[in-house]
């Protein structure tokens, strides 16, 4: 047990930002470095049970009282930044649980299970940095948290988050980008829902300033044609069913598809090319407006995104 720090005042808690992305927690860590600032980085480590966050979630947690993140769904996030600022006035990391087998008996997790979190004294904004910069390059990265050690280190990505030894290890991914072909409705819609779903992004009509479209493309793309007429979409199709995309699709219906990979097999595409390729587009159907076929698109997006990456 953690010696008695009931007489320690702190400031009190308050959510400097409403978020879950990854990607600008972190961001929020580096500024508060920046500025000065001493930073807590809590890290879900443990789950027990059910639990509504990924192992490997964070928070971070100014010396003000600031915080981010959520390691839970949000009924102990208060409780855990109080936590971080017990761990910076006594100055050192220190292990944490909530719910199950915790020693904190009036906070319930309303999932029933259990989960630790680790808390982190960042005295280095290095690793952090580093993963910052690697994803703004659209590349992948990891960092390693020694709880023996206190320390924090960039490392090249695990597969998935977890422990290894006494060491726990996190990945983190580019945000997924959404290259949508079309000058339609339908193109709109998907648009707009995948823009304020925090996706990346491009829209991409035949002439466009010329750019290509093909350079943007990544693992961590979806590539959706949302045209009314095959003739518009066939020169892009035929460029990017060899890129590295971890989804195509394409609208029209079941017959519109077979013509698709007839086109296709008389331009000398393989069966396995054309297989990559997701039509009817969509996780439901068939829609009669636009807005029912984005919700349907962009299920099918993040579900095939979370069979990939998880």
């Amino acid at each position: 047990m953690d010696e008695d720090t009931s007489d320690v005042l702190t400031p009190a808690p308050v959510r400097a930002l409403t978020t879950d992305d990854t990607i600008e927690i972190l961001g929020f860590a580096s500024a508060c470095l920046k500025a000065g600032s001493d930073v807590v980085l809590a890290t879900l480590v443990e789950i027990r049970g059910g639990a509504a966050r990924a192992l490997g979630s964070h928070m971070v947690v100014a010396a003000d009282g600031r915080f981010c993140g959520y390691v839970s769904g949000g009924c102990v996030e208060a409780a855990v930044a109080c936590e971080a600022l017990l761990a910076l006035v006594k100055g050192c990391d220190r292990i944490v649980t909530f719910g199950d087998g915790s020693p904190f008996f009036d906070i319930v997790l309303p999932c029933g299970g259990g989960i630790t979190i680790a808390l982190h004294l960042l005295k280095d904004g290095g690793p952090i940095e580093e993963v910052l910069r690697r994803i703004d390059e659209r590349r992948p990265a990891g960092l390693r948290y020694c709880r023996e050690r206190q320390s924090l280190q960039f490392m090249e990505p695990p597969e998935r988050a977890g422990w290894q030894g006494g060491d726990f290890l996190t990945n983190y991914r580019p945000r997924t980008r959404v290259v949508i072909s079309g000058h339609t409705v339908e193109a709109s819609a998907v648009a707009c829902l995948a823009a304020a779903s925090q996706f990346d992004v491009l829209v991409y009509e035949n002439g466009e300033f010329g750019r290509d479209i093909v350079r943007q493309i990544d693992t961590y793309t979806a590539i959706l044609f949302l045209h009314h007429d095959l003739d518009r979409e066939e020169s892009l199709l035929r460029r990017v069913l060899g890129s590295p995309a971890f989804y195509v699709g394409a609208l029209g219906s079941t017959r519109t598809h077979r013509k698709r990979v007839e086109r296709l097999k008389e331009l000398g595409y393989s069966n396995d090319d054309i297989a990559r390729i997701k039509a009817p587009i969509g996780i439901f159907g068939p829609t009669r407006d636009a807005y029912s076929l984005a919700l349907s698109v962009m299920a099918d997006v993040v579900a095939c995104r979370l069979a990939i990456y998880g």
